[in-house]
């Protein structure tokens, strides 16, 4: 029953637009490369382009991460869940609560900060140390005082598009799912876009996000 389980969802992720059944398992060679010293991610947001650029030097482990999740879909559909106008608009709960479940204990060591959490750096939201798995924060302020210390550890910035992460809708706060410390992100895991949709319906979203060309 269980393998029935497993081959059913390996055909639905399939059948989104690519397959993505390598996300199935967090342990698997094909989410786990090394990625580029340096390389771009485009999202197509609901707000417009933005363009990441990540330095695996600045912290290799994250780097890594998001560059495995983005070349397979991750971030598709993806809501902006929650967005705090001035402080940080955070990501990375997937569309499809299957996925979402798979990769929420998906745990992987933490980075050493060398990079400030400056406007527009990018870093892994963490409950505590050695809990980043999938979720990322863009800061819209110079966050270095309060975050730095906590060990959250920028692995990119935002080199285009800010002025679209600046207009993300940020109207419901800490309400539409708020931070990993929060505890009250399992309706977000549990009933994925569909459960965001019907409760917080202005939520802005990532269309796609790809690796490109600089």
């Amino acid at each position: 029953m269980i393998r029935f389980t497993v081959v059913l969802l390996a055909l639905a992720v399939m059948g989104q637009g690519g397959d993505r059944s390598a996300l199935l398992d967090p342990r698997a060679p094909e989410v786990n490369r090394t990625a580029p010293d340096t390389y771009r991610v485009r999202l197509d947001t609901s707000q417009g382009s933005v363009v990441i650029e990540v330095h695996r030097d600045w912290a290799p482990r994250g780097a890594d991460r998001f560059y495995n999740l983005v070349r397979h879909d991750f971030y598709d559909e993806a809501r902006f869940f929650r967005v705090i106008a001035g402080a940080w608009a955070q990501f990375g709960i997937p569309a499809d609560p299957a996925i979402a479940q798979i990769w929420r204990t998906a745990r992987f060591p933490d980075d050493p900060v060398r990079q400030p959490n400056h406007r527009g750096s990018v870093a892994y939201a963490m409950a505590g140390p050695n809990d980043r798995t999938t979720q990322v924060y863009i800061n819209l302020r110079d966050n270095a005082e309060r975050l730095d210390g906590q060990g959250f550890a920028p692995f990119g910035r935002v080199v285009e598009g800010m002025d679209a992460v600046d207009r993300l809708y940020s109207g419901y706060g800490e309400e539409s799912g708020g931070g990993i410390r929060r505890g009250r992100q399992d309706p977000v895991f549990e009933g994925g876009n569909a459960w965001l949709a019907a409760h917080f319906p202005k939520l802005d979203f990532i269309r796609t996000a790809r690796v490109v060309e600089r």
